[in-house]
């Protein structure tokens, strides 16, 4: 199912782009491009490895970090051609696909665990709903957290968290612009201006803005997105930081659902350009959004700091899709078999008309909190308390989920119906929040730490139909605590141990069939605990970690076919245990990255015997991700890069009688940065899945449904960027 919009103009989808090389372009404005160094005053500038802010341990890098966390800088992700947040489960062996397909926005599955698109994403630390698209080209970083998040969020789902980066203004001046081609005919043109001006260079102001026809190599899918981010900064005295940025941006284009099983088979990888999106009555997705914080930091004596961050995010999409689901068999005679969960044998399946339009989102968050540092003796507390108020207001319109008639898998059927009519209600949702965090890293001497914190949480959600009926609402207070130890055992060498909560809270749908529809759930206690060992040198970083995450399940237990036939309740868990390695180390002139992930994940403790003790769906066991970066002596400026990632099979039914193989696919890249004048260029070239392998990528088993994704195909990408 996906989001649109009306599709907007050619011009109206441009014009952000049009105005800001306007302004690149004014002789004022014609100078060299400085380093890019990102004014960040949380962040400590040079060391030698990155801080996920996301944490919230302030300063310390993930090398000396109690945790596991990836950081994905941007040139990172332009030197691999990433465009979209599932693209980056081609770098960590703990983050694969969890239903991404071309057209929807994206999920991601974290050590096994899918994670939440509404509570599980942070925008410069502060909540934000990722049910939209979410453009990269204003981010300076994307991180992501490993395991529970209670201590980072008030409830949220195990496995991982998402925080994206807002580029800010730097210390030097930048005219940058990027052009990029991506087969079959995708063109993005983007410009990244920044410039400081006033006395000392008090103000600073960065302007991103993007503009894109997409045509990706699958069929029926061409679409349009344009993005137009500005971010400013006023530094005013020595210790006083005012920083406030907005973006808007839109996408517009058809969305591709997946393939299925064929009956109680899976079938051979089909033709990845295939898209059974494809009646005349289709329409596309479209993603609108609309996003600004403002931030105060305010330096205090004694080290100390006070932050006041506030933020608001505004989504509005229309979600279309002529969809497949499921498929009714008229043979065997005279009742036929109904497939409620796959495809018929032939190929065949039932075509639904979905829509939903004018969905509204809307979430907006105040964040305060304080930051420094005490002695008591030889014991040293870095302390830090916060408060965050948070509100979330969706609302729907009655939607369509239409029988439209039966197509096939080779996508020859293109001549069915349109059923537009609206024949089901929505649900609207609001939710109120404040959240009462406090941390205290305690340092006994060079080497010990340990580290204490606990977030509490008091919600009050309500929800109605979009009709008035059936309102709800319930309120739950809880508190997720986190507990780590570490040791230094040489320089930059770190063995810890941690153990925390997670919280999913959960209501039972508002639908006739359950006997207790609406009512409020249990909050789920998800609990991980994790040995972990990490360290850095000039040469090297590298970290292993064991890790075990329990998360508790909820079931419908009965037929659920007719009304007031099942109940919604706690049944069972979720239980993995695995092994993460990471590897990234300089060799003369090669620059290696390697991760690896073992993964025993098992479904335990349920009433349904066919399911207990059965592998989830759509999680691999075992994982492989490797990338090389070798540096030509003999031509400098130019590096050759390549990429490996193998998957081991997944399972694509809760029983687990069915399954699709494993994987392996390989990537190509070239990276070229030299002087033309006094502008610098970097050219970049690659090709994404080399061997253009046939293979079923993931296995998604959602809204009840199993679902096939293949590899994408074989695709060509170039690009030029040139700083002026």
């Amino acid at each position: 199912m996906a989001n649109i919009h009306r599709p907007p103009t050619y011009f109206r989808s441009r014009t952000p782009l049009v105005l800001a090389l306007g302004l690149a372009l004014q002789t004022g404005w014609a100078q060299n491009a400085g380093s890019e160094t990102q004014l960040a005053p949380v962040l400590v500038l040079g060391r030698s490895t990155p801080v996920a802010t996301a944490a919230g341990w302030g300063d310390v890098p993930l090398s000396l970090a109690p945790l596991q966390a990836s950081v994905f800088g941007a040139e990172q992700l332009k030197d691999r051609g990433v465009q979209r947040l599932s693209d980056i489960t081609a770098f960590d062996a703990a983050v694969s696909d969890a239903y991404n397909t071309e057209g929807y926005w994206d999920y991601l599955t974290v050590r096994g665990f899918v994670i939440d698109n509404r509570f599980n994403y942070r925008r410069d630390g502060l909540p934000i709903n990722a049910e939209t698209s979410i453009p990269l080209d204003n981010k300076a970083q994307i991180e992501v957290l490993k395991g529970t998040s209670g201590l980072q969020a008030g409830t949220s789902a195990p496995g991982g968290l998402v925080n994206y980066v807002v580029k800010r203004p730097l210390a030097d001046p930048l005219r940058r612009a990027s052009l990029e081609w991506r087969e079959a005919g995708s063109v993005t043109a983007a410009v990244d201006l920044s410039q400081r001006f006033g006395v000392a260079d008090a103000f600073g102001v960065r302007i991103n803005a993007a503009a894109a026809h997409l045509d990706p190599k699958v069929r029926d899918a061409k679409g349009r997105r344009s993005l137009l981010a500005v971010a400013g900064d006023w530094r005013f005295g020595a210790d006083t930081l005012i920083e406030a940025e907005l973006e808007t941006s839109r996408r517009s284009q058809p969305s591709v659902p997946g393939f299925s099983l064929l009956g109680d088979s899976v079938p051979a990888p089909v033709d990845p350009r295939l898209n059974l999106n494809n009646q005349a009555w289709a329409q596309p997705v479209v993603l609108d959004g609309d996003t600004a914080s403002v931030r105060w930091r305010q330096k205090l004596a004694d080290g100390w700091q006070f932050t006041a961050h506030a933020a608001t995010q505004r989504l509005r999409s229309d979600d279309r899709i002529a969809f497949p689901f499921g498929c009714f068999d008229p043979d065997p005679e005279p009742d036929g078999t109904y497939y409620a969960d796959r495809y018929c044998p032939n190929g065949n399946f039932d075509l639904y008309d979905f829509r939903s339009e004018n969905e509204r989102r809307r979430t907006d968050a105040l964040d305060l909190s304080l930051q420094g540092k005490v002695r008591t003796g030889a014991i040293e507390h870095a302390l830090s308390a916060g408060v965050l108020k948070g509100r979330v207001r969706n609302r729907f319109g009655s939607q369509t989920f239409a029988f439209s008639g039966t197509g096939n898998i080779d996508g020859s059927v293109r001549d069915l119906p349109a059923n537009p009519v609206p024949n089901d209600e929505n649900t609207n949702r609001d939710e109120r929040s404040t959240e009462l965090s406090l941390r205290d890293a305690i340092t006994f001497d060079e080497r010990s730490t340990l580290w204490l914190g606990v977030r509490h949480t008091r919600l009050h959600r309500e929800s109605v139909r979009t009709d008035g009926s059936r309102p709800t609402g319930y309120a739950q207070s809880f508190s997720t605590p986190f507990f780590a130890a570490s040791h230094a055992f040489a320089p930059q060498q770190l063995v810890y141990a941690s153990w925390s909560r997670g919280i999913d809270s959960e209501v039972v749908p508002n639908r006739s069939r359950y006997v207790n529809a609406g009512q409020p759930l249990p909050a789920l206690k998800s609990r991980q605990a994790e040995l972990g060992v990490k360290g850095s040198s000039d040469q090297a970083e590298w970290s292993v970690a064991l890790f075990e995450i329990r998360r508790p399940l909820f079931a419908d237990i009965g037929p659920c076919d007719v009304d007031n036939s099942c109940v919604r309740q706690a049944d069972g868990e979720q239980h993995h245990r695995g092994v993460e390695a990471n590897v990234a180390t300089r060799l003369e002139a090669w620059t290696l990255r390697f991760g690896a992930q073992w993964l025993r994940a098992r479904v335990q403790g349920v009433t349904d015997p066919a399911v207990d003790g059965k592998e989830p769906t759509n999680v691999p066991a075992r994982t492989l991700k490797l990338q090389a970066d070798y540096r030509v002596v003999a031509l400098p400026g130019l590096s050759l890069q390549a990429g490996l990632m193998a998957e081991s099979r997944r399972m694509a039914l809760p029983d687990n009688s069915a399954r699709i193989p494993g994987h392996a696919r390989t990537e190509l890249g070239a990276r070229y940065e030299h002087r033309v004048g006094t502008s610098n260029v970097v050219w970049r070239a690659g090709v994404e899945n080399l061997t253009d392998r046939r293979a079923w990528r993931e296995s998604p088993y959602q809204f009840g449904h199993a679902y096939l994704f293949p590899l994408p195909p074989r695709t060509l990408r170039l690009s030029v960027q040139a700083d002026l």
